[in-house]
C-alpha cells in the first residue's frame, strides 16, 4: 500500500482548509474520531498551503490505519472534506419493525388472556401463530414476539 500511487489526491481550497483548522476549536463538542479525520485531511492536503505528507507519516501522526486513511481520501474526493467527517448513510437501511404500538398492545392482551384449550399457558410460538391468524401481521417469528414481550416487561403466565 505504501509504495502504490495514490488514486485519490486531496487538494483543499482556502475556505475548506480554514473550516477544517477551526473544526476542533469550535464551541460544540466534537467526537474525537472527527477531529482525527480532520487532522488527517489537513496533513494530506496537496494544495500550496498544505504539507502534503505521505500516508505513512499521516498514519504515524494521527494513529489511523491504512484502510481508514484510504477510505477517507476516497470519501473526501467523492463528497467534500466536511461531509467526509460525518458517518456515511446506510446503503440498505434497516427494515421496518413488524410490531408497532397497536400490534404490541394486542400481543400483550393476548399473552395475558386465557391460554388456548388444551394448553396450560401461552408459548412464544403460539402467540406468533395467533398474531398471524388475527391478520395483525403477515408473518412473525417467535423471537420477535419474545423481544416485544420483553420490551413491555409482560409476563405471559
Amino acid at each position: 500500500m505504501y509504495g502504490m500511487q495514490k488514486i485519490y489526491r486531496i487538494k483543499l481550497s482556502a475556505q475548506e482548509r480554514d473550516e477544517l483548522e477551526r473544526f476542533p476549536n469550535s464551541r460544540k463538542k466534537v467526537a474525537a474520531l472527527k477531529v482525527t479525520k480532520a487532522r488527517a485531511i489537513l496533513l494530506a492536503d496537496e494544495s500550496e498551503a498544505g504539507p502534503a505528507l505521505r500516508d505513512p507519516d499521516i498514519m504515524k501522526a494521527t494513529g489511523i490505519k491504512p484502510a481508514t486513511l484510504s477510505r477517507l481520501r476516497q470519501r473526501v474526493c467523492e463528497v467534500s472534506p466536511i461531509e467526509a467527517l460525518e458517518r456515511k448513510a446506510q446503503a440498505r437501511p434497516s427494515r421496518k419493525a413488524k410490531i408497532d404500538g397497536e400490534v404490541e398492545a394486542r400481543l400483550t392482551t393476548i399473552a395475558c388472556s386465557q391460554a388456548p384449550e388444551g394448553r396450560k399457558r401461552w408459548t412464544l410460538r403460539l402467540l406468533a401463530k395467533r398474531l398471524v391468524e388475527l391478520e395483525l401481521v403477515d408473518s412473525i417469528s417467535h423471537e420477535a414476539v419474545r423481544q416485544a414481550l420483553k420490551k413491555t416487561t409482560s409476563n405471559p403466565g
